[in-house]
């Protein structure tokens, strides 16, 4: 099948001249393709490949060729990536020359559109690269979360959930598309006020091996003592945040007083800084202050 392709391109070429045969074959064909000539997809839902696995496709490659066709664009004088970008890069670790190709008249949108499909079928996107290739289709091409669903064969609370995954930690983030949380451990730490907390709760997560389930029921129990430290806090009082604010005006710096539990007023103030020149400032400043001509008292009751 092979040598009666390369015959008819060969005949074509003859009648038509090298430069314009691609455009002369039907899209719907199997061709052989030079694959110098095929250039990826920067856009391409799938952001990472698995080295070892990849490197076991190429021997399969190198030993039995391609069974399942590249699908291209063609895009200038190159072809384009559709699907199949893995097999391409298999094919370029076990030194291929031409690979196997079906030329498609896509756009640009209907390309995205097969590209993720494509890896949704094999199983191929990480969570995030699924919620990310979802929020490509909404931002770039105004699709909604309900045309996206039925287009896909999805639901839209299915597509919703996958995008929610966008507002969790970057560490989070990481650990899903690494694969060392899963969808139904990842989710319930969107209740979580922080990034610090999602982190927090992740590594908890991670180091006893909890189900999805226990996931829900840990959130649920650092939300319960959020909620509780809040209600034991008896000096966040109008004067104290008019204290912070005139502190942080004189000092022109992020100020925090922070009393310890109990009936006496106990706490420290902490002063923030973000560099050496601004540490240098306000120690200047307070040295100053030493030798000021009149001392300024603000009284406050907490």
């Amino acid at each position: 099948m092979a040598v009666k392709q390369k015959k008819e391109r060969k005949t074509l070429a003859a009648m038509m001249g090298e430069e314009s045969i691609n455009n002369a074959l039907p899209s719907r064909e199997i061709h052989e393709l030079s694959i110098s000539e095929i250039v990826v997809n920067g856009d391409q839902p799938r952001k990472h490949f698995d080295e070892q696995s990849l490197a076991s496709l190429a021997e399969s490659v190198k030993n039995l060729g391609i069974f399942q066709p590249i699908v291209v664009r063609k895009q200038n004088n190159k072809y384009q990536i559709v699907a199949g970008e893995r097999r391409y890069r298999a094919a370029l670790m076990a030194g291929l020359e031409t690979v196997p190709v079906v030329v498609k008249n896509y756009n640009t949108e209907e390309m995205t559109e097969v590209a993720l499909v494509e890896n949704l079928q094999r199983e191929g996107l990480d969570p995030i690269e699924e919620a990310l290739a979802y929020q490509g289709l909404m931002n770039t091409y105004k699709q909604t979360q309900e045309m996206i669903a039925v287009r896909l064969g999805k639901s839209r609370s299915y597509i919703a959930n996958m995008m929610r995954l966008l507002k969790l930690s970057a560490s989070v983030q990481k650990d899903l598309i690494e694969g060392d949380l899963t969808v139904g451990q990842a989710r319930p730490l969107l209740a979580l006020r922080s990034g610090a907390q999602q982190t927090e709760a992740a590594e908890k997560i991670k180091e006893g091996e909890l189900s999805a389930r226990q996931a829900e029921q840990l959130v649920k129990s650092m939300m319960g003592k959020q909620s509780k430290t809040v209600k034991e806090n008896p000096h966040d009082t109008a004067e104290v945040r008019a204290l912070v604010d005139k502190l942080k005006l004189t000092l022109g710096s992020p100020v925090s007083i922070k009393f310890r539990n109990g009936k006496q007023v106990q706490g420290k103030i902490e002063i923030a800084f973000s560099s050496e020149d601004e540490l240098t400032r306000l120690i200047s400043f307070m040295e100053s202050q030493e030798f000021a001509g009149e001392d300024e008292t603000m009284e406050f009751r907490v």
